[in-house]
């Protein structure tokens, strides 16, 4: 899906539009780096969440799980400039759990694709009730963005909190205390 040749294009035209020479010594191969950067940083838009889901295990009660603090680097899709940080999953399942390797591989190929924040955070969320059908699921993103620390308003080590809760999550502010209380700790 990726075509490495448009992209190689694509960054000689852009190099040449900030001034610079593509044919310099020391940006001769950038192209083609940014190019082959492009398939491992994007690689994500040609995956599918189910792949990493299908496979459960039996659950004997329906206690909360919580995998924190795993990390992710994604792409603004407005400035194509990174953003990163940590993603918190916490899910009540009805009968089946998923390992918790694969939660982290979800995570991992939703921050794959030039997005945003807030879309990746549903996105998560929204896969595991179609994939696991848990009784509900509570997904919490913190991150910082490259588009507000070295451009625009220049603010370093500012950070982003979303979160999005499916299924009985939805409507229990205890259970969401719950997740951010031990998202904290």
């Amino acid at each position: 899906m990726i075509d490495e040749k448009k992209i190689e294009s694509a960054i000689r035209l852009w190099m040449e539009g900030i001034g610079e020479d593509p044919e310099r010594d020391g940006l001769k191969e950038t192209p083609r780096r940014i190019a082959r950067m492009s398939a491992e940083i994007f690689g994500g838009l040609t995956m599918d969440a189910a792949e990493y889901l299908k496979k459960t295990f039996p659950a004997v009660n329906n206690e909360m799980i919580l995998e924190k603090d795993i990390t992710f680097y994604s792409m603004c899709e407005h400035h194509l400039l990174p953003f990163y940080g940590k993603a918190h999953i916490a899910y009540i399942p009805k009968d089946r759990v998923v390992g918790l390797s694969k939660l982290a591989r979800t995570v991992d190929m939703y921050a794959r694709r030039p997005q945003i924040q807030e879309q990746m955070t549903a996105q998560i969320a929204d896969a595991i009730m179609e994939h696991l059908a848990p009784e509900g699921v509570m997904v919490v993103v913190e991150a910082e963005h490259m588009c507000m620390t070295m451009r625009g308003i220049k603010k370093p080590g500012a950070r982003t909190l979303t979160y999005v809760c499916r299924g009985s999550f939805l409507d229990d502010r205890e259970k969401q205390r719950t997740v951010l209380d031990m998202v904290r700790s």
